[in-house]
Formats: C-alpha cells, sequence, structure tokens
C-alpha cells in the first residue's frame, strides 16, 4: 500500500497537482482567468509597426540562446568587430508592451506573479503561451519588433557608450546552452543549426570573446564568482528518476555577461533622461560574519568589513581546490548575503548597486515575456525614446518594486518547494540510507542541509546543535513527504 501511494505521488501528475496548490498557498495565480482568455482570443498575429524610427536589421547575424526546451525566447544577440580593441554589442529584446498593453486583463495578470514560475511540475507562465512562446517571442525563422539595447565595449571591459532604439529582427537560429558551450570549450565541430548560417560561428566567438572581456573587468571589480544548485527533475514513464543540476558553461556566461552589459545601458539611458527606474539591488552582505567564519573554517581569511574583491579572490580558490562543493559553498554565500531586491532609483541618487555582480547602474529588462519588471523597464523605454511622459509615476514604481520583491521570493519559495517534493520522489525509497552533508541554512525556524548525490536539500530533526552555514555532516535519511515537499534528516556519527 505505501509503494503504491509512493508512486502514485512521483507521477508526473501528481506533480503538477502540488505545484498548482503550492501557487495558490504561496500566493500567486496558477490559472489564467476568462477575461485573459477573451483578450487573448483577439491576439492573432505578431506585432506590426510602421514607424520611421524603427530600424530594419533583419539581415543581420541574430541568434537566441537558450535552455534545449525554451519556447520565451526574450533576447538576440549579435556582434560588430570595430577594430582598435572595439566591438559594438547587440541585444535584441522582445517589444512584449506591443501586444500587452498596461492595465489589459493580460497585463494584470502578469502583475499578479510578476514572474514565470518553473517547477517539476510544470512551467506556470507570467503570460499565455500564445504570447510568450509565439506572438512575442523571439522565435527562429521569424520577424519581429524588438528593442535593441546597443553598447560599444573596449578590450578592458568597459562599455564605451551605450544607445536604446527599436528595430526590426529576424532570428536566424535558435540554439541550446549545452551545445554551444561544448562547441565554444572543446573546439569541437560547430552545431548544425551553427553551420548552416555563413558567418555565424565567427560572431560567436566575437561575442564570447566580447563577454570574456566584460566579465574580467567586473572580476577585477570584486564581481562574484558563484554557482549554485539548480537541479532539475528527469523523467522517464512521467516518473522522477533523477535530479541533474545544469552545468555552468561559456555558453551561459556570454548570455548572463551581454545580459548584465544591456541591463547597465538600460538603466543609464533612463538616468540620462532624467526618469527613475526600478533597478535590482543587492545590499553588502547581511551575515559577513559567518562568510568570515565559513573561509576561516576552510583556511582563508577575509576582512572584517564586507570587501567583494577579497570574498571573489577566495571564491577562486576554493573553486578550483574543490569544484564538487563549490556549488554548496556559492549557496552558502548567497544565504549569508540576503536575498535580491526592487528599489527605485532616481537620477541623482546615490546607486545601491548589486553586492554580487560588482556593478552599480542594473535594471532588469531584457526578459519581458518572464519577468514584469523587465516589462516596466521596457515601457519606461518607449516612454523615453516617444518623448511621452513617463509610463508611470515614481509612487507607481515604488509600490511595484515592493510587489515584485514580494512575488518574485513567493515564486523562488515554489520552485525550491517543487524541486524538494522532486527530491522526495527520489529518495522515497532510501529511507535510512546514510549521506554526506552540508548545512544550508540554519536559523530559529531549524537547520536544513544539502546531500551532495542526488543534490537535495531536507531539514535536520535532531542533532541540530551548534551546526551553521557551511558545516559538514553525515546525516541518515528518516522520512519524506511528496505532498509537502520535506525530506528529514538526523544527524549521525556514522
Amino acid at each position: 500500500m505505501t509503494m503504491q501511494r509512493r508512486d502514485r505521488e512521483c507521477h508526473r501528475d501528481s506533480l503538477v497537482g502540488i505545484a498548482h496548490q503550492a501557487m495558490i498557498d504561496k500566493g500567486l495565480d496558477p490559472d489564467f482567468g476568462q477575461a485573459v482568455e477573451q483578450q487573448l482570443a483577439t491576439l492573432e498575429a505578431p506585432a506590426k509597426a510602421d514607424d520611421a524610427s524603427i530600424r530594419d536589421l533583419r539581415d543581420r547575424l541574430w541568434c537566441s540562446i537558450d535552455n534545449d526546451d525554451s519556447r520565451d525566447l526574450d533576447q538576440l544577440t549579435v556582434a560588430d568587430d570595430l577594430g582598435n580593441g572595439r566591438v559594438r554589442l547587440l541585444v535584441a529584446v522582445a517589444d512584449v508592451d506591443a501586444l500587452v498593453k498596461k492595465g489589459t486583463p493580460i497585463d494584470a495578470h502578469a502583475q499578479k506573479n510578476t514572474t514565470s514560475v518553473y517547477t517539476a511540475g510544470g512551467i506556470f507562465s507570467m503570460l499565455p503561451e500564445k504570447l510568450s512562446t509565439n506572438l512575442t517571442s523571439l522565435n527562429e525563422g521569424e520577424d519581429r519588433i524588438a528593442i535593441i539595447i546597443e553598447m560599444t565595449v573596449k578590450s578592458d571591459g568597459s562599455v564605451e557608450k551605450g544607445d536604446v532604439y527599436r528595430g526590426r529582427v529576424h532570428n536566424q537560429a535558435q540554439l541550446a546552452y549545452d551545445a554551444v558551450g561544448e562547441w565554444l570549450e572543446s573546439g569541437t565541430a560547430a552545431p548544425a543549426r551553427i553551420q548552416k548560417v555563413a558567418g555565424l560561428g565567427e560572431n560567436l566567438r566575437l561575442q564570447d570573446r566580447t563577454a570574456d572581456w566584460m566579465r574580467g573587468l567586473r572580476h577585477e571589480n570584486g564581481a562574484l564568482d558563484l554557482e549554485t544548485i539548480e537541479a532539475r527533475a528527469v523523467f522517464a514513464d512521467d516518473k522522477v528518476v533523477d535530479l541533474r543540476q545544469e552545468r555552468r558553461n561559456n555558453a551561459r556566461m556570454l548570455v548572463e555577461d551581454c545580459m548584465i552589459g544591456a541591463n547597465g545601458v538600460t538603466a543609464r539611458f533612463l538616468a540620462a533622461r532624467g526618469l527613475p527606474s526600478l533597478r535590482r539591488v543587492v545590499r553588502s552582505p547581511e551575515r559577513w560574519d559567518r562568510i568570515e567564519k565559513i573561509a576561516a573554517d576552510l583556511g582563508e581569511r577575509l576582512p572584517p568589513d564586507p570587501d567583494a574583491r577579497a570574498l571573489e579572490e577566495f571564491l577562486v580558490l576554493r573553486r578550483k581546490a574543490d569544484p564538487l562543493r563549490f556549488p554548496d559553498l556559492s549557496l552558502d554565500v548567497v544565504k549569508a548575503m540576503g536575498a535580491g531586491e526592487y528599489v527605485v532609483e532616481s537620477p541623482g541618487e546615490v546607486s545601491i548597486g548589486h553586492f554580487g555582480l560588482a556593478v552599480k547602474d542594473y535594471a532588469h529588462s531584457t526578459a519581458p515575456n518572464r519577468r514584469y519588471p523587465d516589462l516596466i523597464a521596457q515601457r519606461l523605454l518607449k516612454s523615453a525614446l516617444a518623448g511621452a511622459q513617463p509610463a508611470y509615476t515614481r509612487e507607481e514604481l515604488a509600490a511595484l518594486a515592493t510587489h515584485c520583491t514580494a512575488q518574485e521570493d513567493a515564486a523562488n519559495k515554489v520552485e525550491r518547494q517543487m524541486r524538494k517534493s522532486a527530491g522526495a520522489c527520489l529518495l522515497s525509497n532510501r529511507i535510512d540510507d546514510h549521506f554526506d552533508a552540508v548545512v544550508t541554512g540554519a536559523s530559529d525556524k531549524g537547520t536544513w542541509v544539502r546531500i551532495l548525490r542526488p543534490p537535495v536539500e531536507g531539514k535536520l530533526l535532531h542533532g541540530e546543535e551548534g551546526a551553521d552555514l557551511g558545516d559538514k555532516l553525515r546525516v541518515k535519511l528518516v522520512g519524506v513527504d511528496v505532498d509537502r515537499g520535506f525530506i528529514d534528516f538526523v544527524r549521525t556519527r556514522r
């Protein structure tokens, strides 16, 4: 009877139901209502515009790089070698606002959730899939209207100048992180989709070099080299059979660095025009003393006050010394730093900045199909380009900043719960097994540990006395609850 119940709980359909309820429990709406469906029925084609200011850039070597199964494509990239150690880097961002207008039912749903939520029980898209994977997605072989974020990058990694304008684009190739990453890193034959487009391989290598320049400068300024575990459930016959950690590679870093650069250009573009904007910030670490102790336990010394460069040097050393456990160390540091948040910044105000990225000007703007703050930024950019009144007042932005921070936190909790539900499925037949673990959370609410294989987190029910972030323990699995995502361990001496 117990095994039958476990089999039922671990079926994909059961995880769908668990995820649906988790969304509701955390104040998110898992379903699109009737008003959304009615509006959606009126949208039959991608946005078109005859504004003379929209530049025709369809002949460029635009491509997208995303997960193998991604269908909501938010951005494309292309680069030009300007000579003398300078590269023009262009990021095209899907013009979602062209179809999703402020105050409409679809916009209201997006504003409620503020983000797409990705779980083992399915994807709860911020926008209906008819939009996010079709009409507002920068799909391969399709013409689309986009916001173009242009930057000139010097070989020292600095952005010499930036601009924003509207353009028509055409995605020449939809590429995947793993295949592109392997090609960039190993020198093997290029993926077939790259080979089909003359010049695309050379252009991607130019983008990769440019991203390396920008990343190098940020790391000199103290950007943190972090690699946290975000394991995805692997299914066979609709049952969870594994949790697979996505490996960080050159293709992922290429996209990350291009987007960080583009988000900086967005923030500075709005500030230069006297407009407030939503900024994504991470303040100085809340528990620097704990980060100091983590380093000391590993034989390293950090200064007594928060120092991004010193922390980055420590992380680089640890990645080389213990790559297997580096994601757990990264997670410890991320938790000690505290959560990111959205704030409103007006021109002339002292910027809080993003401690982990070592940047001061940072506005989320490159994923409007998936994140509401990016759609807000897009509307502000379009207001500025049109010379119109800002799409939002400062008071509206302040309220939205608080709301987006809260809803993002709720979405993260749903995703964590569903990773634990998938992990509980995977471990349901391993009760009383022993594992090596690392402490990932310690507070008045309890102590949590992560085992290494599979990468699953659970609560420590016994033996938590004196345990703190980063401590290594030996634990025994004593129980799982798939419905609630509970995985329970006790500390052992074995």
